[in-house]
């Protein structure tokens, strides 16, 4: 990493020279060396040395273990169906880099990313100079974000953590509306706590004082330990109810809701599959509410628009039919319990192939533990040009603890190829796991269909 960054700062005061987008990438990909620091040490002297722009932009900040994207995509289209300039931050992305980073639904574009990322570039190396330590991937991502977000002049920033809350580097911000907690549960257990009460402390150090905070239903000790935090700041607390009238479906969901403000929503649609996005469509629908109180006004017809056209890749997304290709990014142990319940809701009396791959950081057992049962066949894969992969040998070796017919692919193409061969058109395919490779297993689909419809 050292090695690039001098021959950066010869170049540049050789020829005053400029990122291009091969160069910015690089530039992102030498970062990840440094690893994950918790604290906020690091992003407030990197945004320090920007101006802070994070102060002149307005937060919908939401944390939690599951369900965070898809409430940030369920908020952030109604907003701007309504009317205002959204940007949204968001962690991990699937596909092209530049969807980490969006206003009103369009990614960054590439020139806008290197010259955010070209200052922010230069505030490290004054900080260096200064004699702080170089920050993290994640802490410059950020960064670069809210420089973004200032320079559009965005009306509203819905920001999702990266993880945790407390010592997440997004939450050096301070003009949060509406904290946001999605469903929590275990994961990151070694940044985090061994507790699901430690977890949640941590995911609850984004309620800011007076901003108003909407929470999902959660367990006792988890809604207890967010009361306790938002009574500290003096916050207002919002749980999410139930959805009545629900009418489940994999292109089109349909509930009826009556907010904590008594107003009554007949025949919401949503366009997001799976059973837990409609309580997901609930959470965004309360904190909508509150931006409202904050002078965010949304005319009824603009939610409805919103909810129907929210998008979420990688989410229970149908990627091809006959067989059923579904990509999900199941990881953890709740979000395998998800999984499980909408598959046994949508694919009863269907045969089911997996193609699974995991972290090794990762309650992988757990995951398997959940989900095997509804399976004919699994497929492993490894995760590729990740350092925390599981191999798919090693995953495979795990599965046969629980399920007799596994199979560890050698690729990704391998792992479709081996699907097809498998699957019957009335048959499903679910590929679920890490979101680190879905985006990959996407390109593949997409070419393999591509390549059929040519043929045709």
């Amino acid at each position: 990493m050292d090695a690039f960054f001098h021959k950066k700062k010869y170049v540049r005061e050789r020829e005053n020279y400029t990122m291009n987008y091969q160069e910015t990438l690089e530039y992102i990909e030498s970062l990840r060396g440094i690893g994950i620091v918790p604290g906020l040490s690091g992003i407030t002297a990197l945004c320090k040395e920007l101006g802070n722009p994070q102060e002149s932009l307005s937060f919908v900040h939401i944390a939690g273990t599951n369900g965070k994207g898809s409430v940030l995509a369920y908020i952030s289209t109604v907003l701007k169906c309504a009317g205002y300039k959204v940007g949204r931050y968001l962690s991990p992305v699937i596909g092209d880099y530049r969807e980490k980073i969006q206003v009103n639904g369009r990614p960054i574009f590439k020139q806008e990313l290197c010259d955010c990322m070209e200052r922010v570039e230069e505030a490290c190396k004054k900080m260096a100079e200064k004699g702080f330590s170089h920050p993290t991937l994640f802490e410059v991502e950020t960064a670069a974000a809210f420089v973004y977000f200032q320079e559009k002049d965005c009306d509203i920033v819905v920001l999702e953590t990266g993880m945790g809350g407390r010592e997440d580097a997004t939450n050096l911000i301070q003009n949060t509306k509406v904290a946001v907690l999605s469903s929590i549960s275990m994961d990151h257990m070694q940044f985090l706590g061994k507790s699901l009460a430690e977890i949640a402390s941590h995911k609850a150090g984004i309620i800011k004082n007076h901003c108003y905070v909407v929470s999902a239903k959660q367990e006792p000790q988890v809604l207890s330990v967010i009361q306790q935090n938002a009574q500290q700041q003096g916050c207002p607390v919002t749980v999410a109810g139930d959805a009545i009238k629900v009418r489940y479906g994999l292109e089109k969901q349909k509930f009826s809701y009556v907010d904590s403000r008594g107003r009554q929503y007949e025949n919401l649609e949503i366009s997001l599959a799976g059973k837990h996005q409609v309580e997901n469509a609930v959470l965004a629908l309360e904190a909508i509410g509150r931006l409202e109180e904050c002078g965010f006004c949304v005319e009824e017809r603009r939610l409805r628009q919103g909810l129907l056209t929210a998008k979420w890749p990688g989410r229970f997304e149908i990627m091809g039919k006959r067989p059923l290709f579904i990509l999900d990014g199941a990881h953890n142990e709740d979000a395998a319990k998800k999984l499980a319940d909408s598959v046994r809701f949508y694919f009863t009396n269907k045969r089911i192939i997996y193609i699974m791959g995991m972290l090794r950081d990762k309650e992988y057992e757990k995951v398997i533990a959940e989900t095997y049962a509804y399976a004919d066949q699994i497929i492993t894969v490894t995760p590729p040009d990740n350092p925390r992969a599981l191999p798919a040998l090693s995953l495979a070796e795990a599965v046969q603890g629980y399920h007799p017919r596994v199979t560890a692919a050698g690729s990704l193409e391998e792992a479709v190829e081996i699907a097809y061969l498998l699957a019957d058109r009335e048959d499903v395919i679910l590929s679920f796991g890490s979101l680190s490779y879905l985006g990959r297993l996407q390109a593949i689909l997409r070419k393999q269909q591509k390549k059929a419809g040519k043929e045709r």
